[in-house]
């Protein structure tokens, strides 16, 4: 049997943002192709790295970058062509050397549209996935109350 992952997530560590649903993210019904929700998670994640300090290229000055390994994404209710969405991103405390971020997104009624989590690891600048936190990744969670 395999053991789900526990971890929690912190409140604090949340981040809010609104998006519009644009005509190219639909299908000809004007309802959102389900691989943009993705994109969304992404949206989300890049705001919680700029609002946090710990954006895309906080990780690339320090030499590594952090691919997704993993994602899961739970459809709810449909968004739609001009919607205004809102993603909310918390990041999830764990030990281990990986960032788990879990989303929701709300349609403009505040009803959730979509929910999901991500997972992504820390490569190195020659390309060798760590084990551990890396330094500048440690000191960011000790700012932050992570440990």
């Amino acid at each position: 049997m395999k053991r789900k992952e526990q971890y929690k997530e912190v409140p604090e560590l949340t981040v809010t943002q609104q998006i519009r649903v644009r005509f190219n993210e639909t299908d000809p019904l004007g309802i959102v192709w389900h691989g943009y929700y993705i994109t969304y998670f992404e949206d989300g994640r890049e705001a919680f790295g700029r609002e946090h300090g710990i954006s895309y290229l906080d990780v690339h000055k320090y030499n590594y970058t952090t691919p997704i390994v993993k994602s899961s994404c739970e459809h709810k209710l449909p968004l739609r062509y001009g919607d205004v969405a809102t993603i909310q991103t918390t990041i999830v405390n764990t030990p281990a050397a990986k960032i788990i971020f879990r989303y929701k997104i709300f349609d403009g009624n505040n009803n959730l549209a979509c929910s999901g989590e991500t997972v992504q690891v820390f490569v190195n600048d020659e390309g060798v996935m760590v084990l551990n936190f890396p330094p500048f990744f440690e000191e960011w969670r000790a700012k932050v109350g992570l440990q």
